[in-house]
């Protein structure tokens, strides 16, 4: 083999490494421009969907045009307490202790069950909740929170991730939004329910309730229809089943013999 030829064959050799260094350059480029263009197509398609998220919560329901206040006495996580969320929305004033709120204040000292007589008092005052934890009620100075409309709910159960499927331990925007929903104010309580996640639950949960109540006329009806339900559901829960549906109609055996 002659030297010429040689110098060839390494000058080709070279040719064809440097060649193929830039193809992998080429189709790293590509790669990294493909990559760059997909992680874009992405970020906006998340942005389309985030922001299509916020335009849904948004859309339901109707803000109120009536006061909306709590008490806040910083027994919860500020995390997870939905009254504080509401507060960092502006969706909810904060009163302080001492304070005298004018319109209809769900408190633990209430006589009545809030019932659809109260929608003029919503309307013209507001509702206010007292955000408190269930485990400080001993501790909690309610006489320091004051009005002339003290109301009690009545059975509904709770779907907030903390108390969820527990009877009556209510998060204040569930207490908020039951309020309005009982007084006819259903779309605000759609509205409030729709800031958080898990807010439909809530409504789903106590729909057939929450309808009952919103269609008495007094808190003597609230708690007829209260009563009522929950009587029926504890003889529904203390019925035996029965279990003959669950139990095998025939064993393998005679299965494989039939066949």
């Amino acid at each position: 083999m002659s030297a010429r030829y040689k110098g060839k064959s390494k000058r080709g050799s070279y040719r064809n490494v440097k060649s193929n260094h830039n193809c992998a350059r080429n189709f790293a480029q590509q790669e990294n421009e493909l990559s760059k263009s997909n992680t874009t197509d992405s970020d906006d398609s998340n942005d389309s969907d985030s922001s299509g998220g916020d335009n849904n919560i948004e859309s339901l329901g109707q803000p109120p045009d009536f006061a909306v206040a709590m008490w806040d006495l910083n027994h919860c996580d500020p995390k997870k307490c939905s009254g504080r969320k509401l507060a960092r929305l502006g969706l909810i004033s904060n009163l302080r202790l001492g304070q005298k709120f004018p319109g209809l204040v769900l408190s633990p000292v209430g006589q009545l069950c809030v019932s659809p007589q109260d929608r003029d008092i919503v309307t013209a005052s507001g509702v206010a909740v007292i955000d408190c934890s269930w485990a400080k009620l001993d501790e909690t100075p309610f006489n320091r929170m004051r009005s002339p409309h003290p109301r009690l709910l009545p059975f509904l159960v709770a779907a907030n991730p903390i108390n969820y499927g527990k009877p009556c331990k209510l998060s204040c925007v569930e207490a908020i939004a039951a309020t309005l929903y009982i007084c006819g104010f259903t779309e605000e309580a759609r509205w409030f329910m729709g800031k958080f996640s898990w807010g439909h639950a809530f409504l789903e949960l106590n729909e057939k309730l929450l309808n009952s109540y919103a269609a008495c006329k007094s808190s003597d009806e609230i708690l007829k229809v209260q009563n009522e339900y929950i009587e029926t559901e504890q003889k529904e829960r203390d019925k035996p089943r029965d279990l003959k549906e669950f139990y095998p109609t025939s064993s393998s055996e005679s299965d494989e013999e039939q066949s």
